[in-house]
Order: C-alpha cells, then structure tokens, then sequence
C-alpha cells in the first residue's frame, strides 16, 4: 500500500501562447476612420513635376492645372468568433471567457497588418536581388527614397518594417547599436520604445513580412520595407468596430467575437522602396 498521493496543482492564470497579437503598421499610415459606403477615396496631389516658366511673347504667363489623382481603397468585413460551452469553460484551466477575448482581437490585429502588408508588396521601387543587410542596403533604400523627392529628414514620417533577421544583421553593425552613433540605444532601450529610430527611420521589426519563415517562406528572399507615410493609405470603420461578448442561454455556450470593415492601398509608388533580404542564415536548423 503506498504512502504517497501526489497532487497536481494547476496554475489558475493561463499564459498566453507566442503568437502575434498585434498590429505594428496601422499607426504607419494615412488613416482614414469617418467612411460611409464600401470604399475610401484618398487624394494625392501635386504639380506633376512643372517647371516654372516665362512670360510668353504675348505677354501672358502660361498656366497649369495641378496633377490630382484619386485612389480608392475597397472596405472588406473581417470577423473573428470564437465559441465555447459552459461545460468546457467550467472544466478548463484558466479564465477561458478573457482567453476569447484576447485572442480574438489578436487574430483582428494581425488581419489589419496582412492587409497593409499586401498592399506594401505591391511596390515597384527595389534594391535589386536578395541580399543580407548592411549599412549600405540601408543607405541604398534610403537614396531611392531621395532620388524620388520623398523628405528623407521627415523623420516623424519615414519607417523601416524588416523581418527579424534583417534586425538581427542590424544590430552588429556598429552605426546601428554604438552608443557613439545613436541617441537611443538598441541594445539597452525600454520596454516603451515602439519604435527603434536610426538613419532617419523609424524601424519596425514584423515577423509575417512576405517570404519570412513567420509568413511561410524559408527566408532566402524576403521583403522588407522603406516607406513614407504618405505612400500608403489604410481605411478603417473604427467607430463601429466591434469587440462584443455573449453567452446563448438556450445552447448554453459563450462567444467573444471581433468584427471591423477595412482596406488598404498603395498611394504613392515614389514613397516605398521594397527590400529584398537573405535572412536564411538566421533559420532555424
């Protein structure tokens, strides 16, 4: 007959799972949240390149209209709804309602990046082929980025989205993490910093960028990102965008649910410099 009888005791808290939970890029755009109707419509102006003129031989100035272009982003709806009886909360471990709750604004959030990165991807202005990062790949985008107008000191404006082994290059390059160099410092910064600024970006590590293992690729060409905001435009209902939860009395199950109607577009080829990066090195073996 034993003399022992071992209890397992289970934490009440869960913890979460490593998955994305949130969006990186919406605060990267123009956004647009008052919208009546299934699409947005932003307007990108400007003098379509004229050069100032004389005076003709009749006296008179010549004059010009103004370049106007109009591009739309098409809304789409997006749900997540997530579902569990009674009987599966009452005898799962954890707070499985504000489990729903969470994940299923996760899975929101990372809709909302998909959406913007799909549009990002559509750019025309690269480096050229898949390369590892470096000083110069950095300096490289950014002269595109000059060489098509955009205010390359406009600092507030400018954002560098990269996979995170094109961060992991980054940071051995001394420009990037010597306190000689920077005011912020990589290595030793807060948890509060959302933003790594250098060379007049604001970097933004994403692990889903397209061809990243995070987005079902192998890493040996994936695409990051050197953009002004102005390049790309996001469209959200955000007034009526909805988090609710609920419990069904008669099938005695409770849902969480989260809803929104959204759209991105390219506004500005000019503003974005895609950049394609070998980060197959950094994979796990």
């Amino acid at each position: 007959m034993s003399d022992t009888a071992f209890q397992t005791q289970y934490r009440k808290e869960f913890i979460l799972g490593f998955e994305d939970m949130q969006s990186r890029l919406r605060s990267t755009t123009i956004t647009e949240t008052v919208i009546k109707g299934n699409t947005a419509t932003f307007l990108v102006a400007d003098s379509g390149s004229a050069e100032a003129v004389t005076r003709g031989v009749n006296g008179l100035i010549p004059a010009r209209a103004d370049n106007n272009s109009q591009l739309s982003a098409t809304l789409v709806e997006w749900h997540d709804l997530v579902r569990k009886t009674r009987f599966n909360i009452f005898a799962s471990q954890g707070d499985q309602n504000r489990l729903m709750q969470q994940t299923t604004m996760g899975v929101l959030n990372r809709k909302i990046d998909d959406d913007i990165i799909s549009q990002l991807d559509t750019a025309t202005n690269d480096t050229g082929t898949a390369a590892t990062a470096s000083l110069d790949l950095v300096v490289n985008a950014r002269t595109i980025l000059g060489n098509n107008y955009v205010e390359t000191d406009d600092e507030d404006n400018l954002f560098a989205c990269v996979s995170p082994a094109f961060m992991a290059y980054m940071l051995q390059v001394k420009e990037f993490a010597s306190a000689d160099y920077v005011d912020v410092k990589p290595l030793t910064g807060g948890k509060s910093m959302k933003y790594k600024r250098w060379a007049g970006f604001n970097w933004i590590e994403h692990p889903r960028l397209p061809g990243s293992v995070g987005a079902g690729g192998d890493s040996t060409s994936e695409s990051c990102f050197f953009y002004h905001r102005n390049a790309i435009g996001h469209a959200v209902d955000k007034d009526n965008m909805e988090t609710p939860v609920g419990y069904d009395q008669e099938q005695d199950y409770s849902w969480a649910r989260a809803s929104t109607f959204m759209g991105s577009k390219l506004l500005q080829q000019s503003g974005i410099v895609k950049v394609l990066h070998d980060g197959s090195a950094y994979v796990a073996q």
